[in-house]
């Protein structure tokens, strides 16, 4: 018989923010809070850039060609964070490139793979993982 268990709130016991999972083979143990994404966006990065949508980016700058800049609703605790992303369709294979992030921002560079060219990708998606503040 399956259940459905509805709740707006999970607590860990011992840490408020800490809840350990069993994971595959019930062996291990991983914890939740360190599992989630806490930061995505799909961005549409050619002429006047707009968020597709997104999760915890209060803003994207448009820096220069194919560089865009989102800030962080709720900043990480440290700059230690785990970022990764892509690009679309285009022809031109996009590349995602990173530097390192602040607490607050993480810039993005969008790069051809057949020349290292800087452009203005159509569709670009960014998503982070770390220690929110």
């Amino acid at each position: 018989m399956a259940s459905t268990l509805k709740i707006n709130t999970l607590t860990g016991v011992t840490t408020a923010g800490s809840i350990a999972v069993t994971a595959e083979g019930n062996s291990t143990t991983t914890n939740l809070q360190q599992g989630l994404v806490k930061a995505w966006m799909q961005l549409n990065g050619t002429g006047t850039i707009a968020l597709a949508d997104s999760f915890n980016i209060s803003s994207v700058a448009d820096t220069a060609t194919g560089t865009y800049t989102p800030t962080f609703t709720n900043n990480y605790a440290n700059n230690d964070f785990s970022v990764s992303g892509s690009g679309g369709v285009s022809s031109t294979r996009p590349v995602a490139r990173f530097d390192e992030g602040t607490t607050s921002t993480q810039k993005q560079e969008m790069r051809s793979e057949s020349d290292g060219n800087a452009y203005d990708e159509a569709s670009t998606r960014q998503m982070s993982m770390g220690d929110l503040a």
